[in-house]
């Protein structure tokens, strides 16, 4: 059963007949003819009677029709569900990793849904890269350029990072966080990489190096989002690294003149410079 279905079923008994409901439904009389014939098997129903070159329903497809005609009501109020919003409205998918989300999305979205009551936001986390060729996702934040790709690619922006070492520890003694050897070309590898650390703790997971280095026993680089609290550590040194680390979004092709895509990406570009001036 589908909705195509449901509407047959209606046409024939507010036309009457099989030719009727073609023109009103713009398909072929023999397509309305075969489709019911099929509907009616998978019901295990009779659905109308011909009496006097009219198609009448039957008891059953009354019963059924009642059914359709609250499905028509609610099919109705959800098309209008737009024009009662004020602004666009649509669904956008943002992927993106973990601390990109909850360190510089969630915190100002609130805000922006609650001006845009018509847009909703899914993000998507991993530390994985979305596949755009397969559309699992409508905008994606990567912190390394893509070579190429179907889609639209622009700079959200740079980043600063830190590293952070505990004042008390001697030199050497700092349990050193490092990023795994696939994320060796960040910048942030390069300089733990020029300074010959040995990495004693490895992880993609910026949260996990944040919790070591607020135990005053580790040290390691990272970005400037949600760092407020340790560049307030007085127990903490904090130096800032000569390079940064850029923030891509990519758009799928489609949705570069969507209203509400266009809406959405500039409260990103909005988020990214926040974070920058702060």
């Amino acid at each position: 059963m589908n909705w195509d279905d449901f509407r047959i079923i209606a046409a024939v008994r507010d036309e009457g007949t099989y030719a009727g409901a073609s023109a009103r439904l713009r398909i072929d009389e023999t397509t309305v003819g075969r489709r019911l014939a099929r509907i009616e098997r998978a019901l295990g129903l009779r659905l109308f009677e011909a009496a006097d070159g009219v198609r009448k329903p039957t008891a059953q497809c009354e019963m059924v029709l009642a059914h359709v005609q609250a499905m028509a009501v609610h099919a109705d109020e959800i098309g209008r569900i737009g024009e009662s919003l004020p602004g666009p409205v649509g669904r956008l998918r943002i992927a993106s990793t973990s601390a990109i989300a909850e360190e510089v999305l969630a915190p100002r979205a609130a805000n922006f849904l609650r001006a845009h009551p018509g847009l909703s936001l899914q993000f998507l986390t991993s530390s994985e890269n979305v596949k755009f060729s397969r559309w699992e996702a409508d905008l994606a934040i990567r912190l390394r350029k893509p070579d190429r790709g179907d889609f639209a690619i622009s700079k959200l922006a740079e980043i600063r990072i830190y590293l952070f070492e505990p004042i008390a520890a001697a030199a050497g003694d700092a349990v050193m966080c490092v990023y795994p050897d696939e994320l060796d070309g960040t910048p942030e590898m390069q300089f733990l990489r020029a300074r010959r650390v040995r990495g004693r703790c490895v992880t993609d997971n910026v949260r996990v190096i944040r919790t070591l280095i607020q135990s005053h026993q580790a040290a390691g680089v990272l970005p400037e989002h949600g760092c407020a609290d340790l560049l307030s550590d007085r127990r903490l040194r904090a130096t800032l690294l000569p390079k940064r680390r850029d923030a891509w979004l990519l758009v799928q092709n489609h949705l570069k003149h969507d209203a509400a895509a266009r809406i959405t990406i500039d409260w990103v570009r909005a988020c990214f410079q926040e974070i920058s001036r702060g």
